[in-house]
């Protein structure tokens, strides 16, 4: 009667050892990263510039998949159905905060585990190097005495440019039509090939080509001009009243199952901690216009909360009727 009893706890013992002794060995084989936008763009740059420095840390290979489209929905959708063990983890953007807001899903960073929100970038509005408007005022005037010419680039609903539009028509009004492209890397190419007239980007992909010649920045998305950029004016000078949205940028964080086990979490959260704050890549993302945050826990699920707010009522203020939910409805509180 005893043995049957003796050898299930004998198994569950085991079993126990055995999950205890795959904890310790974390990671024991390569971990697959996920970047939820095309290459060549922000959220690209920062997660392979940043990678390396995890995978010494951890002693281990991070393989690194574009899987763009659907504002970042299937990059995170692929994240989040593969099974919680610590080897799947998606370097993401901002936009999984806005998804109910939009109809895009049902789903936000809140129903993942935050390893690490990295860092936040700064926003210019840039035109080819040939554009024949010198400033955003420029731009702004010609559209509104030429309205549905103009071609923006944009990455979807909820994505950067669509945010930083209908914060200007918060305020003013661009009428304009919208060319969508899987990210900020082939938005860029396409200004490049002269397909498109302009596109809000984030200064961590468009930096290098502004600085060398290729495109030209019109506005940045600050009150002030910037060391990065000299001689490109803060969009107040056009839009004075957009001065209440702001500070506000694009971010990038890490993040992984939510099942995850927590000792498998700690790993995570403790090596992306020190890759963040090595000196190579702070430089990096100050070269590209961006701070670091480096931020884990509870800290960075204020930051998540504080930036959801924000935008999702600036975009509700702007333009309430795109909208599929209103912030109320989904229990986003005022900022």
């Amino acid at each position: 009667m005893f043995k049957p009893l003796i050898t299930s706890l004998a198994v569950i013992l085991g079993s126990l050892a055995m999950v205890g002794s795959a904890l310790a060995d974390y990671p024991e084989r390569n971990i697959q990263g996920t970047i939820q936008w095309g290459a060549g763009g922000a959220t690209d740059n920062v997660a392979r510039s940043l990678t390396p420095h995890v995978e010494e840390i951890l002693d281990t290979t991070i393989v690194l998949t574009n899987r763009p489209g659907g504002t970042g929905v299937i990059g995170m959708n692929h994240v989040m159905q593969q099974r919680p063990d610590g080897y799947n983890l998606l370097i993401g953007a901002e936009n999984p905060q806005l998804y109910p807001l939009m109809g895009l899903a049902d789903f936000t960073y809140d129903d993942m585990h935050t390893v690490n929100i990295i860092g936040q970038g700064l926003v210019v509005i840039a035109a080819p190097a040939d554009s024949p408007f010198d400033s955003f005022a420029d731009l702004l005037e010609h559209a509104q005495q030429n309205p549905n010419e103009l071609r923006m680039g944009g990455t979807g609903a909820g994505g950067l440019p669509s945010t930083v539009h209908a914060m200007i028509n918060a305020v003013d009004e661009l009428d304009v039509r919208t060319v969508t492209f899987g990210g900020d890397g082939p938005g860029i190419t396409a200004m490049l090939g002269g397909h498109i007239d302009f596109m809000p980007l984030s200064l961590a992909a468009a930096g290098e080509q502004i600085r060398g010649g290729k495109m030209k920045g019109l506005a940045v998305l600050t009150t002030e001009e910037i060391e990065l950029l000299p001689g490109v004016p803060p969009i107040t000078e056009a839009l004075p009243d957009i001065e209440a949205f702001l500070p506000w940028g694009p971010f990038w964080g890490v993040f992984v199952h939510q099942d995850t086990p927590d000792d498998i979490k700690a790993i995570l959260e403790d090596a992306y901690e020190q890759a963040v704050a090595e000196e190579e890549f702070v430089e990096f993302l100050h070269n590209f216009g961006a701070e670091p945050l480096n931020l884990r826990g509870e800290e960075a699920q204020q930051y998540l909360d504080s930036w959801q707010s924000v935008t999702a009522w600036s975009m509700f203020e702007a333009d309430a009727e795109t909208l599929k939910a209103t912030p109320e409805e989904l229990g986003i509180p005022r900022p």
